[in-house]
């Protein structure tokens, strides 16, 4: 049986949507490619029919990843008060809890230091871009890289914690901070 001209294509992407969601759960790293390739139904043989190697797979993940932002999405321009909605939707104890399923950076953000230049070009792009939406909105490129680094850096504290007041803590701190912040820039 032949497949469709799209099915290499499909399956592709299937397989990077799987593997963020792998990634952003447990690591990246720690996921063989069997075990990337288990998770769409496919054996491991079948993998470097769709990448030439697991960086490379990785690379698609960080571009598919962080290329999805809701803010980047947006057209006609971010506002500040979608921004502060936005803010408050990424550190809430939702967004906590589903890492599989919300913002790569607080998940892969180590993984993705210790990459290849590739993986790490392309996070910077990505992040670059996304500063510059909050930059735009803000009117102040250097609140928009610090609330980047706080939103993360929070995320990423309160994971880290076991007990779900304390983590709620560390979220409902960043956010007094990060409000605070955007009311002295207006």
């Amino acid at each position: 049986m032949r497949y469709s001209s799209s099915h290499k294509q499909e399956t592709r992407q299937r397989l990077v949507e799987s593997s963020g969601a792998i990634a952003k759960r447990g690591g990246f790293a720690t996921t063989g490619v069997d075990g990337l390739m288990k998770a769409i139904g496919l054996t491991g043989g079948a993998f470097y029919s769709h990448f030439p190697s697991k960086n490379d797979l990785f690379t698609e993940v960080v571009r598919r990843e962080l290329s999805q932002s809701p803010i980047l999405a947006r057209e006609g321009g971010l506002t500040r008060q979608t921004l502060e909605r936005c803010l408050d939707s990424y550190l809430s104890l939702a967004h906590l809890h589903n890492p599989e399923a919300g913002c790569a950076i607080p998940a892969l953000g180590a993984e993705i230091a210790r990459a290849d230049i590739q993986v790490r070009e392309e996070a910077e792009h990505w992040l670059s871009t996304l500063q510059q939406a909050w930059a735009s909105a803000l009117g102040d490129g250097q609140l928009a890289w610090a609330l980047i680094a706080q939103c993360v850096g929070a995320l990423v504290v309160a994971r880290m914690l076991a007990s779900e007041e304390t983590q709620r803590e560390v979220l409902d701190a960043s956010r007094s901070v990060l409000h605070t912040a955007l009311e002295r820039a207006e």
